[in-house]
């Protein structure tokens, strides 16, 4: 197949694929053609590109990889489209797939199985966030993370919660325990307490037997009930916190509000905190998504698509989970391969020939 990358618009310095990954799907058949300064702004330069083959001028493709949705104009029809493209939160788009004939591969509906798990850029990527959001907030609280002894005292450890034990924050545990920090963990899914205490968190949770572990591994609602006991737990761990990292989502639906503007009221002058839900409206009631603020002292951080702050490794990920989910589509002679009894395939793929073929979404 003939393989098309662009530039992504506006603020994204990620590229969908760099010239590593390029270079080993060339090798498998694929012909991968890359828009010049198309890489440059992950670290990536064109003579990189076209060391590993690749060519600089673009035409006649067969696939557009992207990493969000190019517009519908720019995509022939006939051909494939792979993006992450929020088809739960945007239906509407689903049908104009469909209308251009394309075939549409959303890249964030590949499923959470082990046999996908090397395709899954929504993993890939929440991962680096994790990391990201722990550095972030270090760099801009008053204090230290680590319990130091020094000739004038000793210093005490500073004390991070975070809300939400996916990928991102999982990754956000790990990276604030090297750093130091004693870190506590709130998740309405039991099924993560082990991984989080195995990474030396120590998991807080309510008093109840209402478990809201769903589909793919992501949560799903619960009882009001519970959500009165969650909030009052979680107020009670905010309020002694120095760092408060939030990470819950639910697919589809506008993240839950899990800090009220009261709890952070509640935090001391000079505290951090990091809403990696605000793509999807935020954890924090107090967030504006797209930047930062700060409220009686706490410093409140909403910046969308934070893996655009690291995109040399966001972008060397996402390149090799393409990679991954390319030769799961292809056969050894490069053409593609479309198995809709096959799960990953049925998965992610949701319009082909005109139509809209994927479950969720007829």
């Amino acid at each position: 197949m003939k393989l098309e990358i662009r530039k992504e618009k506006g603020e994204e310095k990620r590229v969908a694929l760099t010239p590593d990954s390029a270079q080993k799907l060339i090798k498998k058949g694929h012909v991968v053609m890359v828009e010049a300064t198309a890489g440059m702004a992950a670290g990536f330069s064109d003579a990189d590109y076209q060391k590993a083959g690749a060519s600089l001028e673009i035409a006649n493709t067969d696939v557009r990889i992207a990493i969000h949705t190019p517009p519908l104009e720019e995509i022939k029809a006939g051909s494939l489209l792979m993006a992450v493209m929020n088809p739960l939160g945007n239906p509407e788009l689903v049908k104009k797939l469909a209308a251009t004939g394309v075939t549409a591969v959303a890249l964030d509906l590949i499923p959470r199985t082990t046999l996908a798990q090397s395709m899954d850029v929504l993993s890939s990527q929440a991962n680096l966030a994790g990391y990201w959001a722990v550095v972030v907030a270090a760099s801009k609280l008053p204090r230290i993370f680590p319990m130091m002894t020094t000739a004038a005292g000793t210093i005490t450890p500073a004390k991070v919660l975070i809300l939400g034990a996916g990928v991102a924050g999982l990754q956000a545990v790990a990276t604030a325990k090297r750093l130091g920090a004693v870190v506590e963990v709130f998740d309405v899914r039991r099924v993560v307490k082990e991984q989080v205490m195995s990474l030396g968190g120590r998991f807080i949770e309510v008093s109840s037997t209402e478990d809201a572990a769903g589909e793919g591994g992501y949560a799903k609602e619960t009882s009001e009930a519970y959500q009165q006991q969650q909030k009052e737990l979680i107020a009670k761990h905010v309020a002694k916190s120095d760092v408060v990292i939030t990470t819950a989502l639910i697919p589809g639906k506008k993240a839950p509000t899990l800090v009220t503007k009261e709890m952070v009221y509640a935090m001391k002058p000079g505290s951090v905190m990091v809403d990696l839900a605000s793509e999807q409206g935020g954890n924090i009631e107090l967030c504006e998504p797209g930047t930062e603020v700060e409220i009686r002292g706490v410093k409140i951080l909403g910046y969308r698509n934070v893996p655009r702050f690291l995109p040399f490794h966001a972008s060397q990920m996402f390149g090799k989970n393409i990679e991954n989910l390319l030769s799961h589509l292809s056969h050894k002679d490069g053409s593609l391969k479309l198995d809709f009894n096959d799960e990953i395939t049925k998965g992610c793929v949701l319009t082909h020939e005109g139509k809209i073929i994927h479950e969720k979404f007829k």
